[in-house]
């Protein structure tokens, strides 16, 4: 039986954006994007035509129109979300459907039965280190082509920062940690994803997803990721200079 959401469990700089990509692409599995990330609450809801507001009535609304934009014509919704939202999202949630004990029963609600997949990034270190030059550089993202996708501010040079690394990596852990706690008591069994994983091949990624929403795997060989890698051998430097400055760090 085919599920009627897929529910991205991600963490900043994990892959997410080429794996929201792939599934939208595919034509069959969403539209899937952080419309709970409250910075970017208002600018959906702008886009969506949903009125200014706050509290039950305006997340109602908002709901509705996400459930829209997320699902268009392909049948299944999609969302990707990170930890840190997870709380602001189940508190939006929770006065929509007072009969609901958990939030697995909220999500499902809200969205119809999901499926989870759980992205996360083995090397933590290069994950701190793509986050730490898109801030940076205010370069989030490049195109397959080369060309610039995702700009948040002017170009200015990256530059080397051992300590915000440090707190970047220990971030990583611990949202990436903070999942399965989570998946435990709600009792879900997410589909597990890693970045390495999904670069190495997009497509075998996005036919397991499409497997396990209960659908024709067949679209994802027609699919072609839309975002090219930011590493180069400047992050390389940076990744080994860390770990050189980790290791030589009294016990």
């Amino acid at each position: 039986m085919a599920l009627a959401a897929v529910i991205l469990c991600a963490t900043p700089r994990s892959g997410s954006t080429l794996l929201c990509d792939l599934l939208t692409e595919s034509g069959v599995a969403g539209r899937p994007a952080s419309f709970y990330r409250q910075q970017s609450i208002a600018y959906y809801a702008e886009q969506f035509g949903v009125p200014p507001g706050e509290g039950s009535a305006f997340d109602r609304d908002y709901l509705e129109a996400v459930r829209r934009h997320g699902t268009d014509d392909t049948g299944t919704f999609g969302l990707r979300i990170m930890w840190s939202s997870v709380a602001d999202l189940m508190a939006r949630l929770a006065p929509l459907f007072p009969d609901c004990a958990t939030d697995a029963a909220r999500f499902e609600r809200a969205f119809g039965a999901p499926l989870y997949v759980h992205l996360s990034r083995r090397n933590k270190v290069a994950q701190a280190v793509s986050r730490l030059k898109a801030e940076q550089t205010g370069l989030w993202h490049r195109a397959a082509d080369g060309s610039e996708r995702e700009r948040t501010a002017p170009a200015q040079p990256a530059v080397y920062d051992g300590a915000r690394l440090a707190a970047f990596v220990a971030e990583a852990v611990a949202d990436d940690a903070a999942w399965d706690p989570w998946f435990q008591s709600q009792q879900i069994t997410p589909l597990r994803l890693s970045y390495e994983e999904l670069s190495a091949d997009p497509g075998a990624a996005l036919a397991r997803i499409l497997v396990g929403l209960g659908k024709d795997p067949a679209p994802a060989s027609a699919v072609a990721p839309r975002t090219a890698r930011l590493a180069d051998a400047e992050s390389l430097d940076w990744i080994a200079r860390f770990e050189g400055e980790e290791l030589s760090r009294p016990a």
